[in-house]
């Protein structure tokens, strides 16, 4: 928490510097189009830097009515086909399927959980490589995005194997790691899916082998923090490397505030899920989702 508040320190020093003002540009619209973000929000956008030499500016928010009209303007907008959710089974993407109460309960329970606790970021992980966390993370950012009171930003940070992209068809020319490692601008890489009003997603792109140390970075923090602090009614959730392939997710703990488990029916051991509590320490654990059992025929392919 300390590298955090360092990083916002550093991030305020260098606004000072340039001149950038905390306050909303107006119109409302114009300040949208320069956040990159949907109009037609009743909340403030924030122009920010993470002090690392880009800039972060992400966001308008609020709740909104489903006839809101909200417009995207710089994201980018892609059209994702009910056969390719299909294909990836992102059964909250497809309504009247027999599994998408599944995960509407899910988030039920989660929000409920994360409002108590004033929770605002997520991460989705599991034990190991198969085991559908990627899936699960796509499928409850879906089903978090359909709850008018909320807006949710995916966040793919499997930087060794990144793959939150392809469940919507899409080939991102940046990704989070362009940010931790170059600092390219996240407004740059966001994308939004058209049918699914509430929902933002920032991919990843290619492998990095030293995404522990990215994810350390002040760049990260910063990132982290402002996703966190700056936005009202904005869930983040985080699509994070397996716990026992890496030590990637070790380095979240200053700022993620709660852990969703994948586990892999017939597949994940007791003793994994033994050891990646341990690993976790402190970090609350929403939970343990199970998948791939025969009452859940969903698989992932990665």
């Amino acid at each position: 928490m300390e590298r955090i508040r360092q990083a916002l320190e550093q991030a305020e020093i260098d606004r000072q510097k340039a001149g950038v003002s905390e306050k909303p540009a107006e119109p409302k619209t114009e300040a949208a189009v320069a956040a990159n973000e949907p109009v037609g929000s009743q909340k403030s956008i924030i122009h920010g830097s993470s002090g690392t030499g880009s800039s972060i500016s992400v966001g308008v928010e609020g709740p909104s009515s489903p006839d809101s009209g909200l417009i995207y303007t710089r994201t980018r907008c892609i059209d994702v086909s009910p056969s390719l959710y299909r294909e990836k089974n992102i059964v909250a993407a497809l309504p009247g399927h027999e599994l998408q109460d599944t995960y509407r309960m899910l988030r039920t329970r989660i929000n409920k959980v994360m409002r108590a606790n004033g929770w605002k970021m997520i991460m989705v992980t599991g034990a190991h490589r198969g085991a559908g966390k990627s899936m699960t993370a796509v499928n409850l950012a879906v089903a978090m995005s359909m709850d008018v009171n909320s807006y949710v930003m995916l966040v793919d940070a499997d930087l060794r194997q990144p793959s939150i992209h392809d469940y919507f068809g899409y080939q991102p020319e940046l990704g989070f790691g362009d940010y931790l490692k170059d600092g390219a601008p996240i407004e740059d890489m966001l994308f939004h899916p058209n049918e699914l009003d509430r929902l933002v997603v920032l991919p990843g792109k290619g492998r990095i082998e030293n995404s522990a140390e990215m994810l350390a970075s002040p760049r990260a923090e910063a990132a982290a923090a402002e996703f966190k602090t700056r936005y009202v009614n904005r869930v983040v959730i985080v699509d994070a490397p397996p716990i026992l392939n890496s030590d990637d997710v070790v380095v979240t703990d200053g700022y993620v505030d709660a852990v969703l488990l994948v586990a892999e029916a017939g597949v994940t051991k007791r003793e994994e899920l033994q050891e990646c509590l341990r690993v976790l320490g402190k970090i609350p654990v929403l939970g343990t989702v199970l998948n791939k059992s025969t009452n859940f025929k969903a698989k992932e392919r990665s």
